[in-house]
């Protein structure tokens, strides 16, 4: 962590049910979480990924091949006014409550720009609150239907007095690339907002901590059926106790050794102490892009420029 030899941090992971339809509810709920997490002296929290606005599991948006329905542009109305603006009153609520605290936080959120929703992860630090995002590079399957493509100009990692933190995606932890990337800027406090609650979904984290030598923060959601409103369209069924996340959130250290969780079934709040020495401890042997790489027969190139459909000239001369 930036070679420096602070002693050991508590960080956490809120495996928490969002508020689909009320945003600043799910705001709320986190700034509670955060405060908690603060009594137990934790500096850093992890929030599950599409917290603010939630993951719509089980919606179709009324998409077969070649067609859309009405109900699905409605399905998609919905979801649309309940993603939130970065200027509203949500950021407004985190940024609140990690000045409260000192408390750096990351949460997933269902950012709104214009006429396109992007998965997104918000990073919050202290009284500068909000000072950065990562938009969701490739959604998953049927996700590409309902949120954009962020572009690279959103992959930052950020220098804190515990680390340098960086947050990937449920599915994005599979793209190799973007892992490198990562590791090229040092992260060391290495978060992973999921929706992924499978068995499976352990065993990428511990090799990502491994292949990293950095600590993984991975936060799912527990949500049942109940939490959508009666009318909302679920494939999985309208019972109410169905559960359409059941969490597996996890902490792990460098060496791929887990230190909290995985926790299934139950909202809960995760916490581990974590050693910045063990990341050095784990670079001795293996730095994936350092003495471990091979740039003379592999080399990553990474296009972090921001990309816009409209560049208006006036603009570019007066950059």
């Amino acid at each position: 962590m930036s070679g420096n030899s602070a002693g050991p941090v508590r960080v956490a992971v809120a495996q928490a049910a969002s508020l689909p339809n009320d945003t600043v509810g799910a705001a709320r709920k986190a700034a509670t979480l955060i405060r908690e997490a603060a009594g137990k002296e934790v500096r850093l929290v992890v929030f599950p990924e599409a917290f603010l606005g939630g993951y719509p599991k089980g919606n179709t948006f009324g998409a077969p091949v070649g067609m859309r329905t009405p109900e699905g542009r409605e399905s998609y109305r919905k979801y649309y006014e309940a993603a939130i603006d970065l200027d509203g009153d949500e950021v407004a609520i985190i940024a609140e409550a990690t000045a409260a605290t000192g408390m750096f936080v990351v949460i997933g959120c269902i950012e709104r720009d214009l006429g396109t929703l992007y998965c997104t992860a918000l990073f919050f630090d202290g009284a500068r609150g909000l000072i950065g995002k990562h938009r969701k590079l490739m959604p998953t399957a049927a996700e590409r239907l309902i949120w954009g493509f962020g572009d690279g100009s959103t992959m930052p990692v950020f220098e804190t007095p515990i680390g340098r933190v960086g947050a990937v995606i449920c599915w994005e932890n599979y793209m190799p690339a973007l892992r490198m990337h990562m590791y090229s800027q040092g992260v060391s406090i290495y978060c992973a907002p999921t929706a992924d609650d499978r068995e499976t979904w352990l065993p990428s984290m511990r090799h990502i901590a491994r292949e990293g030598r950095c600590f993984v923060l991975s936060s799912c959601q527990y949500i049942r059926r109940d939490a959508w409103p009666e009318d909302y369209p679920c494939a999985l069924g309208d019972a109410p106790e169905t559960v359409l996340l059941r969490g597996g959130s996890c902490i792990v250290d460098p060496l791929g050794e887990v230190l909290a969780g995985p926790v299934f079934d139950s909202e809960t709040l995760l916490y581990a102490d974590i050693d910045p020495a063990m990341i050095a401890r784990g670079k001795y042997d293996f730095d994936a892009t350092g003495h471990y790489a091979r740039p003379d027969i592999f080399q990553l190139i990474v296009d972090d420029r921001p990309k816009q459909a409209v560049c208006r000239l006036s603009q570019r001369a007066e950059d």
